[in-house]
């Protein structure tokens, strides 16, 4: 290694470091501004549970690995939770433990124990996971781009406010974000060199994308993908002979298997182990003699996470909101128009310039003195972008397009692919310095402007939406956690407190009790005022208006922003007009519940905080659900009565 080489790995370190620290800083400042936000509620707890009892029965319908992984700190700082409540004692049984779940959580987190403490430790490894997300994204585009490349790839990544919003969140999308980069380059790796390490360490990252969320099945799609791409668009180092070539592919082939193989050994091993002290209930058909007992115990991983793959299956489609029109299932074009409304504007360029580059260096005709893509990582270059096509396709087709945390894993790939601008414009440099030097000149430019936005947009994430929304509210272009998922309540609090208000009307969009956050919140609706109501201030999700409920008659009155237009908040006309008159709220005929629900899922939870009692009549009302559903194929045009209505 030279001199030069040494200084440049001494300056690229030292600016990845201050670039991954700025991310802790942006990130972990923001996340402990903010409330639970809707799924965390029963992840923190599940994992807790997983780690204290070794039993998988709660939130199964996530694989398990990042909730683990938040529920450390908290198990080794001695987190309480009480196994003698009926959220758990009832929660043997798949339907049953979906619902005591959410219960078992809101207590674990917000009753059990001091609630802010709780949530930032159960952050902290999200955190750090993301960094290393970030740290991984600098090695592999350095591969692939230098050090400039490794650089630019790496600044976008920690500036992109997707990363700094979900990257802390106890979630799964950043999980297997981290582990499909690793398994997409360590499959890279095989097929350049098939060694028993290669093929351990692509195992690994596969098991490790497969217990983060069960999407990243669509893994399994890539690895033909890539085959067949090498039969249309040879790669350096493949052979051209057909005998040799048929030899090398048989052998990489063999070696793809295998690293799946022990994938599936690795998640087996891993359910096992966190499923040891689990019921066997599932399995009751087998029988209860110690042979069916032990053969019960070593079938229970695989039915666990087969029956869970099936659940997301069949569950995995919900209203889409974009652009100001409801949809009752997902569009193929919600995600490109998410991603160029989220995304800063730098990067957008970015990726633009990029395109322009690569396509004017296929279709000059030149010869090309500097290779853009190193000969030893020609492989990975492949992997990663027949990576892209197959999740970004996945994605169009999907029915569940409700948020831009689940184009993670493109994203990412997107930024990966910014890797060889720097080596293009070193090459341009050779025909047109002038040229070269305003390419260099608009990286640069662009590439600082996605480090401002971040610190800019500091540290109300959620609701980024760029220029090219116009300037309009975030909850007209979109909805869900692309603008509120419940984090925004300290700033409620804050607000209350620089109001002097004692009480103030609150309609969250979550499962929590806002009373935990905000001391003076009383529980309203704003579909449903009641008269006493009128000349009160009041706080709703801005999901609310167009959306998640029917309560765009609100924007007719006077409305504040909190958190950068999370949430609004509001003093409501005296008098209020009566429902389906003008200006005043929705007829029941024409209510809205979050998620595209058939009743109010935040009463429904409150009421189960309230009353656990409650849990197990409803458990068999959700049954009677479940299986009319499962007979007919239909959902019910009106909502049975709850145990409590009856």
């Amino acid at each position: 290694m030279t001199t030069d080489d040494k200084k440049w790995n001494i300056f690229g370190g030292l600016a990845a470091g201050l670039l991954l620290l700025l991310m802790g800083v942006l990130a972990g400042g923001a996340a402990l501004r903010e409330s639970v936000t809707v799924d965390e509620l029963a992840h923190i707890g599940a994992g807790v549970t997983y780690l204290q009892k070794l039993d998988l029965r709660m939130n199964q319908e996530h694989p398990p690995l990042p909730k683990v992984l938040a529920a450390i700190p908290l198990v080794v700082r001695g987190v309480h939770a009480d196994y003698t409540h009926i959220s758990w004692t009832v929660s043997e049984r798949f339907l049953a433990a979906g619902i005591a779940e959410w219960v078992f959580g809101e207590m674990l987190l917000e009753r059990w124990n001091e609630p802010t403490t709780v949530l930032a430790w159960a952050r902290f490894p999200m955190l750090l996971m993301t960094l290393v997300l970030g740290l991984v994204v600098y090695v592999y585009a350095r591969r692939l781009g230098g050090p400039w490349g490794g650089l630019l790839c790496l600044s976008v990544f920690v500036s992109t406010p997707t990363f700094l919003t979900f990257g802390t969140l106890v979630h799964t999308d950043i999980s297997v974000t981290l582990f499909t980069l690793l398994t997409l380059w360590t499959f890279g790796e095989v097929v350049r060199e098939p060694s028993g390490k290669n093929v351990l360490w692509f195992g690994l990252s596969l098991a490790g994308a497969l217990l983060s969320k069960f999407t990243a099945g669509v893994l399994l799609f890539v690895f033909p993908a890539f085959a067949l791409s090498l039969r249309w668009w040879p790669v350096v180092g493949q052979p051209t002979d057909k005998g040799e070539f048929r030899e090398w592919r048989r052998r990489r082939r063999w070696a793809t298997f295998k690293g799946i193989l022990w994938a599936a050994l690795f998640v087996y091993v891993f359910y096992f182990v966190f499923s040891w002290n689990q019921p066997t209930i599932a399995l009751d058909s087998l029988g209860t003699n110690p042979a069916a007992m032990a053969l019960r115990r070593l079938l229970l991983p695989p039915v666990m996470y087969l029956r869970a793959v099936f659940w997301v299956l069949i569950t995995g489609r919900r209203p889409t909101f974009l652009l100001g029109h409801r949809y009752s299932h997902g569009v193929w074009f919600y995600f490109p128009v998410v991603f160029v409304l989220k995304s800063m504007l730098g990067f957008l360029g970015l990726l633009l310039l990029g395109l322009v580059m690569g396509a004017g260096r296929k279709w000059s005709g030149r010869p090309t003195g500097v290779a853009a893509i190193p000969e030893g990582a020609q492989m990975h270059w492949r992997a990663l972008w027949v990576g892209l096509v197959v999740s970004t396709g996945a994605c169009l087709v999907s029915q569940l397009s409700i948020s831009i945390r689940h184009f993670t894993v493109p994203m990412v790939l997107l930024i990966m692919l910014l890797a060889p601008l720097p080596r293009m414009l070193s090459e341009l440099r050779e025909r047109t310095r002038a040229g070269a030097a305003v390419g260099v000149a608009a990286v640069a430019v662009l590439a600082i402007s996605c480090l401002v936005t971040a610190v800019r947009t500091y540290p109300y994430y959620f609701p980024y939406v760029n220029a090219l929304g116009g300037g309009r509210p975030a909850y007209t272009l979109v909805s869900d956690s692309n603008v509120d998922w419940n984090q925004s309540l300290p700033e409620v609090k804050r607000f209350a407190e620089q109001r002097g208000f004692q009480h103030i009307g609150v309609d969250v969009y979550g499962f929590s009790d806002p009373t935990v956050s905000v001391p003076q919140a009383e529980k309203w609706n704003c579909q449903k005022p009641a008269a006493e109501d009128a000349g009160k201030w009041v706080v709703l999700s801005a999901n609310y208006f167009l959306d998640g409920q029917n309560c765009e008659w609100l924007l007719k009155y006077p409305h504040e922003p909190l958190a950068h237009g999370s949430m609004y908040a509001m003093q409501l006309p005296t008098p209020i007009p009566e429902a389906g008159q003008p200006g005043g709220p929705p007829l029941p005929s024409d209510y809205r519940y979050l998620g595209g629900a058939l009743f109010d899922i935040n009463v429904f939870f409150q009421r189960m905080y309230d009353h656990p009692e409650k849990i197990q009549p409803v458990v068999t009302w959700m049954e009677d659900m479940f299986n009319n559903y499962r007979k007919t194929g239909k959902r019910p045009e009106k909502m049975p009565k709850l145990p409590w209505e009856e």
